[in-house]
């Protein structure tokens, strides 16, 4: 099997998996949010969630990628990687565990502290199952990767559900996810046997080190931008206050989680492969930018045009509140869909030290633009800042280090545009017709239908990028734009 095709085969795998998490996850939020689970309970639970991705994000220094980027056998330094991963992981969650009711005050949130130590188990779990995990994203295994998210969601959910529904509160959120981070690492050492014994070689050790430190540094930057608008929030407006934003950043990441992880979990890989040509480099990532967008604009456009119905719809009128700052989110998603593909191009074009800059960046603008945002206007003016300088930073930004791969802006621009302009045309159409329809529910409906309706002719040519023996990632969202255009 070519490259293209393990993509391809890997990409539908990986995009199936991908919407039945989604649907799962979103279904079981709507039950805890319209039912036992307010504002409150959700701000303490993404109290917890910024310190895990925090952790998430250095908890085994990068190393990892090393088994999907070294083109060498893995048994040679998997065992190394493996010890590596389990001692950081363990020695950040002792620092977490101590500093646990600092955290929670300084995130606003004084009564997260049991959350905090609970949670951030996952942490050392996730160290012990970087190798088999990584091993699979190598061989493009999406279908064994299908089977573990689905062990981890089901005993997630249903842990979740009836701590919830049995008064447990926030805490429902942690065990759940520890729960169902156990029986995903159980099945990891079925689906590559052997991948979980350690060893140690220092020589290995200190190779290791130096080509994982610098993305890890680089990953860190990236949950601290995504993280520092709930530090803010938490800590300025209060944990209901982060409840209501954390909903609407979660409703607005549907799109993100839903297509470009579906593309993630290979584009790594799959840039890896043609990274020593900058011209199949650029070809890829034009391609796979180009039905990212395309895939992505119409979920964004009626997110960010329908958010007060749909927040109505969906959760219920308590939930109101975060539908004036979903309005940003959702368009600051679409950006966040390009740039973590950008991200991906960059790392595995080995230009660690853009990327530490790039994101340096973006975070040094981001938090003067949130705290004047929360102070001014609440978590709208946090939402808003976040957009603003994603739009003004990191785009340029992104640009500038994807120029230094060989990647030049024109590349980026003839990949955005059609998607771009069909989007306008679907934001017009979108609120004309929800406002002939007298803003009512059906009228969101009908909004929504007659946009997107408007949006595939726009996009309707680029199915030519779907066509041929495509190199590496860039039959990534193949299955997402023909979902899209048929």
């Amino acid at each position: 099997m070519t490259l293209a095709a393990k993509v391809r085969s890997g990409a539908r795998l990986s995009l199936l998996n991908t919407v039945v998490i989604r649907i799962g996850n979103f279904a079981a939020g709507v039950a805890l949010a319209r039912g036992v689970l307010g504002p409150r309970e959700w701000g303490l639970y993404a109290t917890g969630m910024v310190a895990l991705g925090v952790l998430l994000s250095a908890n085994e220094m990068g190393v990892s990628l090393a088994i999907v980027r070294w083109d060498r056998d893995v048994r040679e330094f998997a065992p190394t990687v493996l010890t590596l991963s389990v001692l950081s992981s363990t020695a950040l969650y002792g620092v977490l565990f101590v500093a646990a009711p600092g955290t929670a005050r300084l995130l606003g949130s004084p009564d997260a502290t049991s959350m905090l130590r609970v949670l951030c188990l996952s942490v050392v779990i996730d160290g012990i199952a970087c190798v088999p995990n990584q091993i699979i994203a190598r061989e493009f295994r999406q279908g064994a990767r299908m089977a573990l998210d689905l062990l981890n969601f089901l005993v997630t959910t249903a842990t979740t559900l009836v701590l919830a529904y049995h008064g447990a509160g926030a805490m429902s959120f942690a065990w759940g996810a520890l729960a169902g981070n156990l029986c995903a690492l159980a099945g990891c050492a079925i689906a590559v046997p052997g991948a979980l014994r350690p060893g140690w070689k220092t020589a290995e050790a200190r190779a290791l080190v130096s080509f994982g430190l610098p993305l890890a540094g680089a990953s860190l930057l990236v949950l601290a931008m995504l993280n520092v608008d709930s530090v803010v929030t938490g800590a300025l407006l209060g944990p209901v206050a982060l409840g209501f934003y954390q909903l609407a950043f979660n409703v607005s990441s549907w799109p993100v989680r839903s297509i470009s992880e579906a593309a993630r979990r290979i584009s790594f890989a799959g840039f890896s492969r043609v990274a020593d040509s900058k011209e199949a480099l650029s070809d890829a990532f034009g391609r796979g930018l180009g039905l990212l967008m395309a895939a992505a604009v119409p979920p964004c456009v009626l997110l960010a045009t329908l958010a007060a119905p749909a927040i109505d719809t969906i959760y219920g009128p308590k939930w109101a509140p975060a539908a004036g700052v979903l309005r940003f989110l959702a368009l600051l998603g679409l950006l966040r869909i390009a740039y973590e593909l950008a991200y991906d191009c960059l790392a595995a074009a080995g230009r660690r030290s853009s990327l530490i800059g790039v994101q340096g960046l973006w975070l040094a603008a981001l938090v003067p633009a949130l705290l004047l945002g929360a102070h001014g206007w609440g978590i709208g003016g946090v939402g808003a800042g976040h957009l603003v300088v994603a739009v003004a930073v990191a785009a340029p930004a992104f640009v500038w280090g994807l120029r230094r791969t060989g990647i030049r802006g024109g590349v980026v621009l003839r990949a955005c545009a059609r998607p771009f302009i069909g989007g306008l045309v679907m934001a017009a159409e979108s609120v004309a017709v929800f406002r002939w329809c007298g803003e009512t529910r059906w009228g969101m409906f009908v909004a929504g239908a007659v946009a997107l309706a408007s949006y595939v002719p726009v996009v309707l040519p680029m199915r030519q990028l779907l066509r041929g023996d495509q190199p590496a990632v860039a039959v990534a969202a193949a299955p997402q734009l023909e979902g899209e255009l048929r």
